[in-house]
């Protein structure tokens, strides 16, 4: 806690083909050792091979996919780290592949990081039920 008043959060930068910092944010925690234009040739061409699966709009594939039910600041950094890693460990030729598969089956409420999602709000239902306990 801040002893000189309210700390103000800077504004987060947008990536160039959406405008959108969620997208932004994505690309920088794909990246790794630096390389940002490998993890955002990755990102496009999932995108690309989501609106081509699904002959939607891959941004709101996408924004469908990402939110989950916690703390809005922490919400993003979550669903963000559970659909990198479940598509890290897909079985699939490309990172592009394996990207679009995860988001097409996250926005369809399937998929690796879905039931990571209902796995976490399991726990912590069970866990609400002995919340009223003083250990």
């Amino acid at each position: 806690m801040p002893r000189k008043g309210i700390i103000v959060r800077r504004a987060q930068a947008t990536d160039p083909v959406y405008d959108s910092p969620l997208v932004d944010k994505f690309i920088c925690s794909m990246m790794w050792e630096g390389k940002k234009s490998t993890a955002q040739r990755a990102f496009y061409g999932a995108m690309d091979q989501v609106a081509k699966k699904t002959n939607d709009d891959a941004l709101k594939i996408f924004n469908k996919a990402v939110p989950v039910e916690v703390n809005p600041f922490r919400r993003q950094s979550l669903a963000i780290r559970w659909l990198l890693q479940y598509s890290r460990e897909r079985s699939g030729k490309t990172m592009v592949d394996k990207l679009a598969d995860e988001l097409i089956d996250a926005s369809n409420s399937r998929g690796g990081a879905m039931k990571k999602k209902e796995d976490v709000h399991r726990m912590a239902e069970a866990n609400k039920a002995f919340a009223h306990y003083r250990w």
